[in-house]
């Protein structure tokens, strides 16, 4: 057998933690390879030995059967190992040109050649279908289309080996097909790629082989094709996993948020939501449906305060919010799980029990008189660990070293801790493992049978469907009709959130059954 990168008995400590133990790991050439492991079961610190961020302890690395030593990430690049980071690392004024150049610029009599560095990006971007304007400034360009750039970026330095940590995490499901697209483009141009995932659907769609860690240890690797997503999740977290949630119907009371002809515009002054109407009442939970870039991400902004609205109210327990600062939104009785964990969610450099109480530190019993009581903050951490499964080596350990995931859940669990009338969940299981995944479904579950209104806002249809009592549909910055689960399906979702209307579809059905009834004469 032919490999192309052999992990042999990889052990790698944190101090007495150890992230990585007796891992081995081995990928063939032109396969697609997936490294499946529950948040913080040490999948990304793996990669990140093999990529020459950390050096392991014990155990030895071979590229195309010869030992190596990756002291860095740039031998990693000169051995033709490439990573595409879960959290891109682009520089959002600069062009698409000079962030796949930076510290590899090609130059001409001592002067950066941008012009030929253009072209050649063009030309890879053609052959592997990537489709990116050399010229654009990454601040400008979708996410989707920014980890094309980090794709790139590996390309043109040669990469033959693809690292791909989360790549899915933060895409739309139309952006997700295009990027198994590229993967497999990758494969039939002579690459090979490991991929990091928690999707398991994607897991079968696209690899050959597996290879499942579970807290730090390797459980072995299954071959794709002989085996399933149960035992897939069942190999992962060392337990049947529930996909499908169950909960009792719904009782919903009185509305608890309320937004009438609301009108918000983006960082351009473009209107994103266009006079939008949405309630939310206690005791159920709304499903926002649609595609991104359709005003979701500036309706919840204007609801929590980050972003002014144009025009238009919004209220909660009717108390009009609108305008108001996020400390006092949030006072009024609203918890936000936010989208973008590291911009809105955490304070990267703090610690884990800092973060814990972001929302409650200025209040008893974490602070008198401006004086904080760091011992109930560190015993208010411990419980959020505990109760949510927070893989950390403590309250006092910065929250960047944290997983992904971890640091999602840290977050849920400081919201729903709050007990909040209101709570606003959007992508609240990205990057989540399908035992999280089932864990924080249960507690959103539980928000509604408390008599809490819950928002949540997704792009995993399955888990609208799963999880929503009603789901509303947002299309170019309206919402469009609003839908019970159990009395919709999938497609007419899809079709409703490219923005054909439900007369629309029953027009376009009794057409095809008139045009079919023809032709069976």
């Amino acid at each position: 057998m032919e490999y192309v990168i052999e992990m042999l008995n990889i052990t790698k400590k944190f101090g007495n933690f150890r992230a990585n133990d007796n891992i081995t790991l081995q990928l063939e050439k032109g396969e697609i390879h997936a490294l499946l492991g529950e948040n913080g079961a040490g999948k990304s610190t793996l990669m990140n030995v093999l990529f020459g961020l950390y050096q392991p302890e014990e155990g030895e690395i071979r590229v195309n059967g010869k030992k190596v030593n990756v002291t860095n990430p740039n031998v990693a690049n000169d051995l033709g190992i490439g990573m595409v980071h879960q959290h891109f690392m682009l520089v959002e004024n600069l062009t698409v040109t000079e962030n796949i150049i930076l510290g590899n610029e090609p130059k001409k009599m001592g002067v950066v050649n941008i012009k030929k560095a253009a072209k050649d990006i063009e030309e890879i971007s053609k052959l592997y279908g990537l489709n990116v304007d050399p010229y654009a400034k990454i601040e400008d360009i979708s996410v989707g289309m920014q980890q094309r750039v980090e794709i790139l970026k590996t390309l043109y330095r040669g990469a033959d080996i693809l690292i791909f940590d989360e790549p899915t995490a933060s895409l739309t499901p139309q952006e997700i097909q295009e990027l198994i697209a590229i993967m497999k483009k990758l494969i039939t141009e002579g690459k090979s790629i490991i991929l990091i995932t928690h999707k398991l659907q994607e897991i079968m769609d696209v690899t050959d082989r597996v290879t499942v860690i579970r807290k730090g240890q390797g459980i072995g690797t299954v071959i794709t094709a002989e085996t399933n997503p149960e035992e897939l999740a069942t190999l992962m977290v060392g337990r049947q996993v529930t996909f499908k949630t169950e909960k009792i119907p719904p009782n919903p009371q009185g509305e608890v948020l309320k937004v009438e002809n609301l009108v918000v515009t983006d960082n351009r002054g473009i209107e994103r939501v266009k006079g939008l109407n949405l309630s939310v009442r206690k005791g159920e939970i709304v499903g926002l449906a649609g595609i991104d870039g359709n005003g979701q991400s500036e309706l919840i902004e204007a609801i929590t305060g980050l972003r002014k609205t144009k025009s238009g109210h919004i209220s909660i327990n009717d108390q009009n919010i609108t305008g108001m600062k996020p400390r006092k939104i949030t006072e009024a009785g609203l918890g936000h799980i936010p989208q973008d964990r590291h911009k809105h969610g955490l304070v990267l450099e703090f610690s884990v029990g800092y973060n814990a109480a972001l929302q409650e530190y200025y209040h008893e019993p974490f602070s008198k008189n401006g004086v904080m009581n760091y011992s109930s903050i560190s015993e208010y951490a411990k419980k959020i660990i505990a109760e949510y499964d927070v893989r950390t080596q403590g309250e006092s350990e910065p929250v960047r070293a944290l997983s992904g995931g971890n640091q999602q859940k840290l977050i849920i669990g400081r919201e729903v801790s709050r007990d909040p009338d209101l709570l606003i969940a959007a992508l609240p299981t990205r990057g989540l493992d399908v035992g999280a995944i089932e864990f924080i479904h249960k507690r959103l579950i539980e928000q509604r049978d408390n008599g809490k209104a819950v928002f949540l806002i997704s792009f995993e249809l399955d888990e609208i469907m799963n999880v929503s009592d009603r789901i509303a549909v947002i299309h170019d910055g309206k919402i469009v009709d609003t839908v019970i689960p159990a009395e919709t399906s999938e497609q007419e979702l899809g079709l409703l959130m490219a923005g054909h209307s439900k007369s629309d579809q029953a027009s376009n059905h009794i057409e095809g059954n008139e045009i079919g009834g023809g032709h069976d004469v």
